[in-house]
Protein backbone atom coordinates (compact mmCIF):
# COMPACT_ATOMS: atom_id res chain seq x y z
CA UNK A 1 0.00 0.00 0.00
CA UNK A 2 1.16 3.57 -0.90
CA UNK A 3 -0.34 7.00 1.16
CA UNK A 4 0.32 10.16 -0.60
CA UNK A 5 -0.08 13.24 1.36
CA UNK A 6 -0.41 16.60 -0.57
CA UNK A 7 0.05 20.07 1.40
CA UNK A 8 0.59 24.29 -0.12
CA UNK A 9 -2.73 24.36 -1.76
CA UNK A 10 -3.89 27.99 -1.76
CA UNK A 11 -4.76 31.15 -3.42
CA UNK A 12 -2.58 33.42 -5.85
CA UNK A 13 -3.15 35.80 -8.83
CA UNK A 14 -2.15 35.57 -11.71
CA UNK A 15 1.90 35.71 -12.38
CA UNK A 16 2.50 34.34 -8.78
CA UNK A 17 3.71 31.11 -7.67
CA UNK A 18 3.19 28.07 -5.36
CA UNK A 19 4.46 25.05 -4.20
CA UNK A 20 2.85 21.78 -4.13
CA UNK A 21 4.42 18.89 -1.48
CA UNK A 22 3.07 15.48 -1.59
CA UNK A 23 4.80 12.91 0.91
CA UNK A 24 4.57 9.34 -0.25
CA UNK A 25 4.92 6.57 2.73
CA UNK A 26 4.31 2.89 2.69
CA UNK A 27 5.73 0.43 -0.51
CA UNK A 28 7.80 2.43 -2.26
CA UNK A 29 8.58 -0.81 -4.34
CA UNK A 30 5.46 -0.22 -5.88
CA UNK A 31 5.51 2.85 -7.79
CA UNK A 32 8.68 3.94 -10.49
CA UNK A 33 6.97 7.48 -11.00
CA UNK A 34 5.18 10.13 -9.01
CA UNK A 35 2.58 12.27 -10.70
CA UNK A 36 0.61 15.63 -10.47
CA UNK A 37 -2.75 15.11 -12.05
CA UNK A 38 -5.40 18.01 -11.97
CA UNK A 39 -9.38 18.79 -12.12
CA UNK A 40 -11.17 21.52 -12.71
CA UNK A 41 -15.07 21.55 -12.83
CA UNK A 42 -16.54 19.65 -15.34
CA UNK A 43 -13.30 18.25 -17.05
CA UNK A 44 -11.41 15.48 -17.18
CA UNK A 45 -8.38 15.07 -14.76
CA UNK A 46 -5.28 15.95 -16.49
CA UNK A 47 -0.97 15.15 -16.24
CA UNK A 48 0.86 18.26 -15.08
CA UNK A 49 4.39 16.81 -14.37
CA UNK A 50 5.45 13.23 -13.93
CA UNK A 51 9.06 12.37 -12.01
CA UNK A 52 10.84 8.82 -12.63
CA UNK A 53 11.77 7.49 -8.87
CA UNK A 54 14.93 5.79 -10.12
CA UNK A 55 16.40 8.35 -12.52
CA UNK A 56 14.69 11.57 -11.45
CA UNK A 57 13.36 11.62 -15.84
CA UNK A 58 10.48 14.70 -15.70
CA UNK A 59 7.35 15.08 -18.22
CA UNK A 60 5.59 17.94 -18.66
CA UNK A 61 1.71 18.44 -19.99
CA UNK A 62 2.40 21.25 -22.47
CA UNK A 63 0.03 23.58 -20.63
CA UNK A 64 2.59 24.29 -17.96
CA UNK A 65 5.70 23.29 -19.67
CA UNK A 66 8.49 26.39 -18.79
CA UNK A 67 6.17 27.11 -15.57
CA UNK A 68 5.66 24.27 -13.86
CA UNK A 69 8.97 22.26 -12.11
CA UNK A 70 8.19 18.57 -10.91
CA UNK A 71 11.29 17.62 -7.95
CA UNK A 72 11.96 14.43 -5.81
CA UNK A 73 13.48 14.27 -2.12
CA UNK A 74 14.25 10.67 -2.33
CA UNK A 75 15.14 11.50 1.31
CA UNK A 76 12.28 12.41 2.54
CA UNK A 77 9.75 10.91 0.19
CA UNK A 78 8.49 14.07 -0.66
CA UNK A 79 7.16 15.13 -4.52
CA UNK A 80 7.24 19.12 -5.24
CA UNK A 81 5.63 20.62 -7.66
CA UNK A 82 7.06 24.62 -8.11
CA UNK A 83 3.86 26.64 -10.10
CA UNK A 84 5.36 29.82 -11.54
CA UNK A 85 3.70 32.19 -13.85
CA UNK A 86 0.27 30.94 -12.75
CA UNK A 87 -2.96 31.23 -14.43
CA UNK A 88 -6.23 31.65 -14.19
CA UNK A 89 -6.47 28.53 -16.12
CA UNK A 90 -4.90 26.65 -13.66
CA UNK A 91 -7.33 26.75 -11.13
CA UNK A 92 -7.97 23.34 -10.04
CA UNK A 93 -8.26 20.47 -7.40
CA UNK A 94 -4.62 18.96 -7.90
CA UNK A 95 -3.43 15.28 -6.79
CA UNK A 96 -0.36 13.55 -6.07
CA UNK A 97 -0.33 10.37 -7.96
CA UNK A 98 2.10 7.01 -7.49
CA UNK A 99 2.31 4.46 -10.53
CA UNK A 100 4.49 1.58 -11.83
CA UNK A 101 4.79 2.17 -15.37
CA UNK A 102 6.65 0.17 -17.83
CA UNK A 103 6.54 3.49 -20.12
CA UNK A 104 6.43 7.03 -19.67
CA UNK A 105 4.23 7.45 -22.53
CA UNK A 106 1.30 6.41 -20.69
CA UNK A 107 2.23 9.07 -17.26
CA UNK A 108 -0.79 11.17 -18.84
CA UNK A 109 -3.22 8.20 -18.22
CA UNK A 110 -4.75 8.44 -14.73
CA UNK A 111 -6.23 4.59 -14.77
CA UNK A 112 -2.86 3.93 -14.48
CA UNK A 113 -2.44 5.38 -11.47
CA UNK A 114 -2.93 3.12 -8.32
CA UNK A 115 -2.94 5.41 -5.61
CA UNK A 116 -3.80 8.84 -5.08
CA UNK A 117 -3.59 11.94 -2.47
CA UNK A 118 -7.00 13.35 -1.40
CA UNK A 119 -6.44 16.69 -3.31
CA UNK A 120 -6.07 19.97 -2.32
CA UNK A 121 -7.18 23.53 -4.19
CA UNK A 122 -5.73 25.50 -6.32
CA UNK A 123 -7.44 29.45 -7.44
CA UNK A 124 -5.56 31.69 -9.13
CA UNK A 125 -7.43 34.88 -9.69
CA UNK A 126 -6.46 37.57 -12.52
Amino acid sequence: QVQLVESGGGSAQAGESLRLSCVATGRSDKFNYLAWFRQAPGKEREGVATINTRVSTKYYGDSVKGRFTISLDNDKNTVYLQMDSLKPEDTAVYYCAAAWLGSSTTWTAAAEFHSWGQGTQITVSS
